[in-house]
């Protein structure tokens, strides 16, 4: 029995997804353990191409079976709808191999106006959320005012917490933010609608998940995001509200007693974020529309064009330490084809002074970066599936950047299918 955690390194969208959907085959159980519908994973492999925002990637695999963990904001709308894609392309969806834990808590309706009513009252200080309601419901869920999964069980309790809720939570849409109220028949009405239909798959996962350890099956955790996303180490307050390393993957996942053996760690050949906030190798104009174009480089669940740059090596560094990283996935690396020479942000400037490690989030703001050139491979590489094969400039790029984070690359992606990955011993 082995435990690995699929996480990312840097600003998120790294190609987790993918990575999952290809390691499933190598594990019983596949687990989300943070975050909500505020970012997508996309899979391309047999069954087509998909944009996963809350379903575990591992979905695809047969026999595998996939649980939505305790720390999951858990939109019982937005689930539903992407269940019914993902069955719609003959993917089979059942009890038997997707569970939701009980002790999951459900993102309200009320999360998302919160949420786009708060970014609308910040303007030109907003954070750049993607309004899926993800704050205010952390938010709520640390004050104790959520309701869990497994209340849908106890429909009695159920509508009676709803009601203590609305009255609370109407104080705050009406008297802070000038919105409407809403009615107790109004979430009835929702909890009919969408959460009824998910009760199927609600159970104790946490038994679940004990039981399969003691019968030695192996668990992969799948993260949302990455490092520098993190609520505790990421660039705050330009972060998830939740807590993306590796390290909570047991707690969120409902078995904390879990050890993890082996923790992937996702890197994009360059950097991409989403959102607001410092991002210091960040280009601009015809350079970064063109790494943009090249790449297809827009929000799997917003759309919205990423900002983008060439890979960031302290801030890479940084992720690889945070999350204990055993081993390295680089994906994305056909993408640079086009370029003659191959950027890398090696170090920054902060006060004049260079620096190597990553900074307070604070001090981001006035840190420039130090960039130099490896030679480029200028050819497809999209079809090679062994290391040996690759231009020795591409072998040359992938080694560089493993010395300078400290940590071995142990996959190379050259594709966003399943199967186009060269594996590096």
């Amino acid at each position: 029995m082995s435990n690995c955690a699929i996480v990312g390194i840097n600003w998120g969208d790294e190609g987790k997804g993918r990575m999952v959907d290809l390691l499933t085959q190598n594990y019983d159980i596949v687990v989300r353990y943070q975050g909500g519908g505020n970012a997508g994973h996309t899979i391309i492999n047999q069954y087509g191409k998909f944009a996963l925002h809350l379903l575990p990637s591992g979905i695809f695999t047969n026999g595998v079976v996939n649980i939505l963990g305790n720390g999951v904001a858990l939109d019982c709308e937005n689930l539903w709808k992407e269940m019914q894609e993902v069955i719609n392309q003959n993917v089979a969806l059942t009890p038997e191999n997707l569970k939701i834990s009980d002790r999951a808590s459900l993102l309200l309706p009320w999360h998302r106006d919160l949420d786009s009513l708060e970014e609308l009252r910040l303007k030109d200080k907003k954070f750049g959320s993607t309004k899926q309601g993800i704050a205010p419901f952390y938010s709520d869920k640390y004050q104790k005012k959520t309701v869990m999964a497994g209340e849908l069980l106890y429909p009695n309790q159920l509508k009676a917490h709803l009601a203590d809720l609305l009255e609370w939570k109407n104080q705050i849409l009406v008297n802070v933010y000038g919105a409407k109220p809403y009615t107790l028949e109004m979430l009835m009405e929702w909890v009919d609608t969408y959460a009824e239909k998910i009760k199927p798959y609600i159970c104790d996962t946490g038994l679940f998940l004990k039981n399969a350890q003691k019968e030695g099956k192996s668990i992969l955790f799948e993260a949302q995001l990455g490092a520098l996303r993190d609520l505790d180490y990421g660039i705050y307050p330009y972060t998830t509200s939740s807590n993306t390393i590796a390290a909570f993957a047991p707690v969120g996942s409902g078995i904390p007693c879990a050890k993890i053996d082996d923790v992937v760690g996702v890197v994009k050949a360059y950097s991409t974020c989403v959102g607001e906030g410092p991002f210091t190798c960040e280009w601009f104009g015809e350079e970064a529309e063109a790494l943009r174009q090249a790449g297809g480089e827009y929000g799997a669940k917003t759309g919205r064009p990423r900002r983008v740059g060439p890979i960031d090596l302290v801030a890479t560094r940084y992720g690889v330490e945070t999350q204990a990283a055993t081993c390295i996935a680089l994906t994305k690396m056909d993408v640079l084809s086009y370029m003659d020479k191959i950027p890398v942000c090696s170090h920054y400037l902060l006060n004049g002074e260079q620096i190597d490690t990553f900074p307070f989030p604070t001090a981001l703001n006035d840190t420039k970066p130090v960039v130099g050139y490896l030679d480029g491979w200028k050819c497809d590489i999209s079809h090679i599936r062994k290391w040996e094969d690759l231009p020795i400039q591409a072998q040359q790029y992938v080694e560089y950047v493993e010395k300078a984070i400290g940590c071995h690359i142990g996959y190379v992606s050259v594709g966003p299918e399943r199967d186009s990955i060269i594996l590096r011993k």
